[in-house]
This record gives C-alpha cells, structure tokens and sequence, in this order.
C-alpha cells in the first residue's frame, strides 16, 4: 500500500451521479472518487445494492475499494473532471 495516498473515513451519497463518493489525499492534493452500485455488489457478492444499503456495503468491501482506487490514482487515471471512478 501506497503511504502517499491516504483515504478518509467520510463517505456520502452522490444522488447526482447515484453512487457512493469517498476522498483520497495525495501529496496534499484532494481526490473525489467515485464506486457505482455495480462494483460495490460485484465486490461483496451481492446481488441488489442500492442507495440505502450502499453505504453499509462500502463499508464491508472497503479496503478493496481503496486498493482499486489506489491503483487508479497511482495510474492517474482520472476522469475529466480529476476523479477516480470505480464502475
């Protein structure tokens, strides 16, 4: 794991974009990233996720959410807007 990215505990949802939003911190940099409904039952085995449980999934499937957005960051693999987006 990469020492130079660190991920808050704050999570909220995005009814915008419905999906949950999370922060990382690089190099004092802010970083909104983004996990979709789809990724968050492909990571817990679950077949129906949506907005009232999103939250309580994330939770369970969280460290492999952030090594995935890990991995993004570390790719600078943002959108146009400088997230990172977990579909």
């Amino acid at each position: 794991m990469n020492q130079s990215i660190l991920f808050s505990d704050q999570l909220a949802w995005n009814d915008e974009l419905a999906m949950v939003e999370f922060q990382a911190h690089q190099s004092g940099m802010l970083i909104v990233c983004l996990v979709g409904v789809g990724k968050l039952a492909e990571l817990s085995n679950t077949e129906n996720v949506d907005k009232a449980k999103a939250l309580e999934v994330f939770e369970q499937v969280r460290f492999d959410i952030e090594e995935l957005a890990e991995s993004l960051i570390e790719d600078e693999a943002f959108d146009e807007q400088g997230r990172i987006v977990l579909d």
